[in-house]
């Protein structure tokens, strides 16, 4: 059997070393042993279990459609809808009905225009993104998980084939968003790190949190690219983990959503009214499938 340090663990799983080894000494990491003064843990063990939240209305329901492949309720409708907003943020030509026939077909239909490879595959990739964060949405956030998120959204694409690019794992090359630098390639890991170990030191996130880890991760950007659409995922998880009406940045509040991320820790009142607005519009929808919130 394969083991692990403490220090890996910790940072597999987003959280502290002195919490892993009160874990261990607890007994509560089965096949955890002390060599001297060091743990070792098995390579393939998880969390212990700490008893999750009651499942939200909304999360029981993509739950159900997901799993029961559901067409035409909440379940059908977020995918589509999540997909074609976030990635037209990021430069997909494909139409909001492109995006669509996709979903319900697995085809691209007929089209007069010439359509990128990659807008294709990044669609298909983001319904599975869409289809992990369901599953894991109850999941604590982990350097893993994101990871996960990115691997599978550039999975297959012509980033792919760039040695450099480095899918599922951060960035090695230097990179900037809206024309400001962002953190260096090496300190990264560092950043994440820190990052994800106060957040998850909150025991009941409010939409201020998410905002707030969403506004950091972006200026992180750990990524080489596909960081906007990775860090609007894991809000999306994030607001079904602790029962917040999640919502989609569509075309229409994308300068708002922009401009609320650049004043962030300014002006806080911008990007929180924008996603408030938001909500407002994912309310209508829970509305008309009667999905209490």
């Amino acid at each position: 059997m394969d083991y692990i340090t403490v220090s890996q663990f910790a940072d597999e799983h987003g959280i502290s070393e002195r919490t892993v080894r009160n874990w261990c000494a607890a007994g509560k990491i089965k096949g955890a042993f002390l060599s001297g003064k060091t743990w070792n843990l098995p390579a393939d063990t998880s969390v212990p279990h700490r008893g999750k939240r009651p499942l939200s209305p909304l999360l029981k329901r993509l739950i159900q459609e997901k799993e029961g492949k559901i067409s035409g309720g909440i379940y059908h409708r977020t995918q589509i809808d999540l997909t074609y907003n976030s990635n037209h943020m990021e430069g997909s030509r494909l139409t909001h009905e492109q995006t669509r026939y996709i979903f319900e077909t697995n085809t691209i239909g007929i089209t007069d225009e010439t359509v990128n490879v990659d807008d294709i595959l990044e669609t298909t990739n983001h319904f599975r993104c869409i289809d992990l964060i369901i599953d894991k949405a109850q999941d604590k956030l982990s350097e893993s998980l994101i990871k996960e998120l990115h691997r599978i959204l550039k999975s297959g694409t012509s980033d792919s084939r760039k040695s450099w690019f480095n899918v599922g794992d951060y960035k090695q090359l230097p990179n900037e968003v809206g024309g400001e630098m962002t953190c260096p390639p090496q300190d990264v890991h560092a950043r994440m790190k820190s990052l994800l170990s106060a957040y998850n030191a909150i025991q009941d996130k409010t939409l201020r949190d998410i905002l707030d880890f969403h506004h950091e991760f972006e200026s992180i950007h750990p990524f080489q690219d596909g960081n906007g659409r990775v860090g609007r995922l894991i809000m999306f998880k994030e607001c079904l983990a602790y029962g917040i009406v999640p919502f989609i940045i569509t075309d229409e509040l994308k300068l708002f959503y922009y401009r609320g991320l650049r004043e962030w820790g300014h002006i806080d009142g911008y990007l929180t009214d924008t996603c408030l607005t938001a909500q407002d519009n994912y309310r209508l929808l829970l509305d008309y499938f009667k999905i209490r919130y």
